[in-house]
């Protein structure tokens, strides 16, 4: 599990760097990052 979230990370960073090119964009990538953690972490549990 430990290494699908690091992956899954590793992924959205990519994304967040390629993708966002204003603070605005930015801030709705990492917003969608968190997300998607909460969702994985809870169903890890």
């Amino acid at each position: 599990m430990q290494k699908t979230l690091i992956g899954l990370g590793a992924i959205l960073a990519m994304m967040t760097l390629a993708g966002c090119q204003t603070a605005q964009g930015l801030g709705r990538d990492v917003s969608t990052a968190g997300q998607v953690i909460q969702q994985e972490s809870a169903q890890a549990m």
